[in-house]
């Protein structure tokens, strides 16, 4: 079997609004499957974000388990990241999941992986899979450097790093929280 290469998730925040963005292409070895793929949604009662690399079957499993352990702490994001990346690790079978996960509130954003990390970064950003680092880099640059909204540095973050890494293309799929006027 081929790897599966691809995917570029970005979360950030600004101004209290919570962005998650996420590319569309899907790649077997050097064969582009698709190119329309949804890799973020809202999850819960619409009050979380979460995207994910890897497989996507693996995945939609990820997305369903968290769901169910959001709603187990009563939609408390920590809790449900911790008792998920617990299940994960020591579970025989959601142990051999090949994703990864980032989760984001209006408070938090977490990175879970199946090594049992939840991890949560010292900036309001995150980003993960092939092009990951690329956008990491462009978000961090555009929210120290811009007045750009929060939606405005997702989507030229990932522009950039669709112009770098070959397994993202330019088929975004994005949703927000918050940032209401008040």
């Amino acid at each position: 079997m081929k790897t599966f290469h691809g995917t570029t998730i970005l979360v950030l925040r600004k101004k209290g609004k919570t962005v998650i963005v996420g590319d569309g292409q899907i790649t077997i070895g050097d064969t582009v499957m698709k190119g329309t793929a949804r890799k973020v949604r809202k999850l819960g009662d619409g009050s979380v974000l979460a995207g994910f690399a890897g497989s996507v079957a693996d995945a939609m499993t990820l997305f369903e388990k968290f769901e169910e352990k959001l709603h187990e702490s009563n939609s408390n994001l920590k809790r449900a990241a911790v008792n998920l990346a617990k299940d994960w690790r020591t579970n025989k079978i959601l142990k051999n999941l090949q994703a990864l996960l980032l989760v984001a509130d209006r408070e938090s954003i977490l990175l879970i992986s199946g090594n049992g990390e939840v991890i949560e970064p010292d900036e309001e950003v995150l980003a993960i899979g092939s092009g990951g680092s690329y956008a990491l880099a462009a978000a961090r640059a555009l929210l120290r450097n811009s007045q750009l909204e929060a939606e405005e540095i997702a989507v030229k973050s990932m522009e950039i790093a669709s112009e770098i890494c070959i397994y993202t293309n330019t088929n975004f799929t994005m949703e927000t929280l918050g940032g209401e006027k008040q």
